[in-house]
C-alpha cells in the first residue's frame, strides 16, 4: 500500500510531453493520464514538439517512432542535445532491433512496441520520470 501511494504521488508530479500524431492512442493515453494527475501536455510531429520542450519544463517525452517531418530517432537526438535531463520512450509499431539499437544509442530512456498496455506504458513512464528527476538532483550538486 505505501509503495502504491509513493508511485501515485510521484506521477502527480511528473510533466509528460506526449509526441504522436495517431489521434485515437492519444486520446486514449490523456484519458487515462489525466485520472492519474500527470500534467501532460501533447503534439503531433516533432518540430512542433521541440518548439513546445523550449517553453514547459517536461520530465519525460513518450515519442512515437514513425511520424511526418522529423523521425523519432532524429528528434530523440535533438532533445537530448538541447535538454539532456528529459528522458524519452520511444514507442513504434514498426520494430526492428537496429533501430532499437539506435534508439538506446542515442539516449532513450526505453523502446517499446505499439500497441502497449496502458498500465507498462504508465511505469515505463513513473521509472523514466524518477530517473529524470534524479538527474536534476545531481546537476544540481
Amino acid at each position: 500500500m505505501r509503495e502504491q501511494a509513493f508511485q501515485l504521488e510521484a506521477t502527480l508530479k511528473i510533466h509528460l510531453l506526449l509526441v504522436d500524431d495517431d489521434r485515437e492512442f492519444k486520446e486514449i493515453m490523456q484519458k487515462h493520464l489525466s485520472r492519474m494527475g500527470v500534467r501532460l501536455s501533447v503534439s503531433e510531429c516533432c518540430l512542433a514538439a521541440l518548439d513546445l520542450l523550449a517553453t514547459l519544463n517536461a520530465d519525460v517525452v513518450i515519442m512515437d517512432m514513425n511520424m511526418p517531418g522529423m523521425n523519432g530517432i532524429q528528434c530523440l537526438r535533438k532533445v537530448k542535445e538541447r535538454w539532456p535531463l528529459v528522458e524519452v520512450v520511444i514507442l513504434t509499431g514498426h520494430a526492428s532491433v537496429q533501430s532499437g539499437i539506435e534508439g538506446m544509442e542515442s539516449g532513450a530512456f526505453d523502446y517499446c512496441l505499439k500497441p502497449i498496455d496502458v498500465h507498462e506504458l504508465i511505469e515505463k513512464i513513473e521509472l523514466a520520470a524518477q530517473k529524470a528527476l534524479i538527474n536534476r538532483g545531481n546537476a544540481l550538486l
